[in-house]
């Protein structure tokens, strides 16, 4: 008899779905979303909706193996996990009894979001080994940095709420592409008059159904937020008793924004004065209105001023005391979980006598290539697939390649990187392990049993490390810890919004709404200030309010635009996550192209399918041109990102991405690149 099972999915998302699983004889027939949930509501989006192909496809790891070839050749023999794990800890052990235990670098992200298997029982291991912390900055850390600086604290609209709205800007957010549960919120309010418009370098999915869209040019964003600013002060379209009540530093913020008039927007923008003049007076002027803000915004070298600075909008206008107003960039602040108890960072003390040295992921090139004192010389990958996805990619394959560097990669496909590993071992999908998911996107703590046996040899990442901390003899309790054990951890929190939150519950109920707001009550966290401050205003802080164009800009370095006139955006994939679904074909085929304007493709004599080298001076890769509509004339948009082992040349679009760092939170600037474009062939 088919066996309904549940699990909650691990994917780096702001939906956190739950899933509901038709099994039969242990083997899952059918993977659907949960119509309970009051987010996932029944379906999910195309890519779960395919992931029984990936968790029965003839690619995944089942057994651990030992390199047999050169690093990168991907070539493997099969090994016991006796044998795999004794030679990490044998090598782990003689790297740090040779350069110190910070010769040792953890690299890993959010392959998957559970806390247990993302960042429970890994922490512990390399604090109690003294490795270098890595400094997870490769996603969101602008971001973050931006709206905690706006607000002092990472609370959001709730997305049950947008169905309220009347104005919807979805800025630097392809919500059909990477956030699709927040979409029947938003066509409920459209339903009832709201208007939809989209802010973006490209004209995606969602902006092609949205009510207009204005295209900006890339990194703008911090003048067009000034601007909207001018305009609704100029025109005291501000809500004068929100401000008077609940903010500081108004007086500053009028002088410094009077300069930012629209046509001065408009020149760094390229979005006409007249229409920033008429969106700030449709937005201030709206009520409710709220802004769906997104991590693509602070992907550019002044990413966190341009979410500081958007952050600061519904403060002005005062949109944060209506039900559908506000702002959501993310949510996972409000889930207080005991995070230190489980990472254990005072472990680090045994070995070092101190916290040892911080890496940042974004610069994994300089680290495996530049590093010293000491250099790394060993390197334990999990959750993470660097060689594609790590800017500056040309550097970071260097450092793979290097034979003094062993490597461990935890996978469940053979990536990238995994070809570049001495020891590979076999890490089991979410459908396979107990963990605990908060969620970036909505307020449901969730947990999830395993629903599906593991295949062949695989084991979770909890117990890799588990397994690996018993062969280091770290004899903490703590690493013998259970998932249950972990869990209570985690919930043992003193904040309100956990109360009374049990494992118990979770195991019964599977989803649980932080205790936010009383029940049947929206959540409106800044609606009476409350903002994370010791007065609990929100400060303007105008003085430091600001706007430089990024270096690779069109309105940069003048040299560079000369050499490389083309600003390239390689937004995500809506058809894959990152490099998680690289081994499918049709995922493959979406992130070989380049979509430019008509305008630039006619003038390198490119017609559409034409093969097209892109490049600077960091790199190239080959990628099929796509003429269409989707991007204006200077800029040009991949999505990303591809595995290299499937590309000519073996190369990337991060190939072409820099090492440079955001403004604020040491983030990537994946969209601060400028390029040049040429035909190949006759």
């Amino acid at each position: 008899m088919p066996e309904i099972r549940h699990s909650v999915c691990a994917l780096d998302c702001p939906d956190c779905c739950a899933l509901t699983l038709t099994v039969e004889n242990e083997r899952a027939t059918r993977l659907r979303g949960d119509a309970t949930h009051p987010i996932t509501r029944g379906f999910l989006c195309g890519k779960v909706a395919q992931y029984l192909e990936r968790e029965y496809s003839p690619g995944r790891l089942l057994y651990p193996q030992r390199r047999v070839g050169a690093k990168g050749e991907g070539r493997f023999h099969r090994i016991s996990w006796d044998e795999a794990l004794d030679t990490i800890a044998g090598h782990l052990g003689a790297v740090a009894a040779e350069f110190g235990p910070e010769a040792i670098l953890p690299y890993s992200y959010a392959g998957t979001m559970g806390l247990l298997n993302g960042e429970g029982m890994d922490r512990r291991f390399f604090h109690r080994l003294g490795a270098s912390r890595l400094d997870r900055t490769i996603c969101s850390a602008a971001g973050m940095t931006g709206m905690t600086q706006a607000l002092g604290v990472r609370y959001s609209t709730e997305p049950e709420q947008f169905r309220h709205s009347r104005l919807i800007l979805a800025w630097g957010a392809n919500i059909l592409g990477t956030n699709v549960h927040l979409w029947p919120f938003i066509m409920e309010a459209r339903r009832q008059g709201a208007r939809f418009y989209t802010i973006d370098p490209r004209r995606n999915r969602t902006g092609a159904a949205a009510d207009k869209h204005f295209f900006i040019n890339p990194g703008s964003d911090t003048a067009l937020a000034l601007a909207l600013m001018h305009v609704i002060i100029g025109e005291n379209l501000y809500d004068a008793g929100y401000v008077a009540s609940y903010t500081e530093g108004f007086d500053g913020l009028r002088a410094r924004v009077q300069p930012w008039t629209p046509r001065r927007a408009a020149e760094l923008t390229g979005i006409a004065a007249d229409e920033i003049a008429a969106l700030a007076r449709e937005y201030a002027s709206t009520r409710p209105a709220v802004i769906r803000l997104n991590y693509g915004v602070q992907r550019s070298e002044r990413g966190a001023m341009a979410v500081r600075t958007i952050a600061l909008l519904p403060a002005l206008t005062g949109s944060w005391k209506d039900t559908g107003g506000g702002l959501q960039l993310s949510t996972s602040q409000a889930f207080h979980l005991n995070r230190p108890g489980l990472e254990r960072a005072d472990l680090q003390r045994k070995s070092l006598g101190r916290e040892a040295r911080i890496v940042n992921m974004t610069e994994l090139g300089a680290a495996l290539n530049a590093l010293d004192h000491p250099p790394v010389k060993a390197l334990v990958v999990y959750n993470s697939n660097p060689a594609a996805i790590a800017p500056n990619q040309n550097a970071v394959l260097r450092g793979l390649q290097r034979d003094d560097l062993f490597t461990a990669v935890l996978e469940q496909f053979q990536t990238d990187t995994a070809d570049h590993a001495d020891i590979l071992l076999p890490a089991t999908t979410f459908l396979e392990h107990t963990d605990l998911y908060f969620a970036y996107g909505h307020y449901y703590l969730q947990m999830a049993r395993p629903a599906l046996p593991a295949p062949g040899e695989a084991k979770s990442n909890v117990e890799v490390f588990r397994l690996l901390a018993q062969r280091m003899g770290f004899d903490d309790p703590c690493f013998a810890d259970s998932e249950d054990d972990m869990i209570r951890t985690l919930l043992d929190s003193p904040h309100p919004f956990l109360r009374g939150i049990t494992l118990e519950q979770l195991d019964r109920d599977r989803f649980v709404r932080l205790k936010i707001s009383e029940a049947g009550e929206p959540f409106l966290p800044f609606a009476s200030g409350g903002f994370g401050t010791p007065d609990g205003k929100c400060h303007f802080h105008a003085e430091e309010l600001d706007y430089t164009p990024p270096v690779e800009s069109r309105h940069g370095d003048a040299e560079l635009r000369r050499k490389y006139p083309l600003e390239l955006i390689s937004a995500k994939n809506d058809d894959s996550m990152n490099s998680t679904f690289g081994h499918r074909d049709a995922v493959d085929r979406s992130t070989a192209e380049l979509h430019l304007n008509s305008a630039d493709a006619a003038s390198r004599g490119v017609q559409p399918g034409d093969p097209v080298r892109i490049y600077n001076a960091r790199g190239s890769c080959v990628l099929s041109a796509v003429v269409d509509g989707t991007v204006l004339p200077g800029v040009v948009s991949a999505p990303s990102v591809r595995w290299g082992k499937r590309a000519p040349g073996k190369r990337s679009v991060n190939a072409l991405t820099s090492e440079r760092l955001t403004d604020f939170g040491g983030g990537p600037t994946f969209y601060s690149c400028l390029v040049q474009v040429e035909r190949i062939g006759d």
